[in-house]
């Protein structure tokens, strides 16, 4: 008998099978806590067909490991919140060659699962879920399935325009509304307007609150549709 064994690829992974086994999938985990991604690592390498080929801390790592090519990643775990960057951002473009990816978040908020669906993430897990939730999410979405939360429906998720992602970035930098207008080149009036408008859709009854909730809830962190 030949000391070789037939390879061929997997149709729904695209990773190898070897003598009709399925070899691990790959998985490469992205965040910029050292503690929560070697934890995550050391506890998904308990599961026999998951198999963690890199971590990185920051998208320009990601990129410079390769860890963005599905050539050597099957399924990406990314934070949603990378430091000062948005982790939604490795999936902005429509790239053939990019692994499958399964959102983790600490954050509860309903935006963050529409905009990680409308981004073509495959998936979002919460960082409080078991270790069996996110892997059966992480086998789920190898095989060209998805993995949401049942969560609020669209309509919760709060829409900013562009221009009023722009006001409330001055509002948090603790601008006035005649130096958010100097700045945007509008009167303070419309300042006030966007502001109103603002306070009722969200239900927010001063600009501080207004602040407070879009830093919390993370509102521009995610991209505009």
């Amino acid at each position: 008998m030949s000391g070789t064994s037939a390879v061929g690829e997997s149709a729904t992974t695209g990773t190898p099978e070897i003598a009709g086994t399925v070899a691990p999938i790959r998985v490469a985990i992205i965040d910029d806590h050292p503690v929560v991604a070697e934890g995550t690592a050391a506890l998904l390498r308990s599961e026999p067909d998951l198999a963690i080929v890199g971590i990185a801390g920051s998208l320009d790592a990601a990129a410079h490991d390769g860890l963005d090519d599905r050539a050597a990643v099957d399924v990406v775990l990314l934070d949603l919140r990378l430091g000062d960057t948005s982790g939604l951002t490795f999936l902005t473009g429509d790239d053939p060659d990019r692994p499958r990816v399964v959102v983790l978040t600490a954050y509860d908020y309903p935006q963050y699962v529409e905009a990680a669906r409308r981004l073509g993430a495959a998936g979002l897990v919460h960082k409080t879920a078991p270790v069996s939730e996110l892997a059966a999410a992480i086998r789920r979405v190898a095989t060209g399935g998805q993995a949401f939360p049942v969560t609020s429906a669209p309509g919760d998720a709060v829409h900013l325009t562009p221009r009023e992602r722009d006001v409330l970035g001055l509002v948090i930098d603790g601008r006035s509304n005649d130096e958010i207008g100097a700045a945007l080149g509008i009167g303070s009036k419309t300042v006030e307007t966007h502001l109103a408008r603002m306070f009722e859709r969200v239900g927010a009854a001063s600009r501080t609150e207004l602040a407070t909730r879009c830093v919390r809830e993370g509102w521009l962190d995610v991209p505009p549709a």
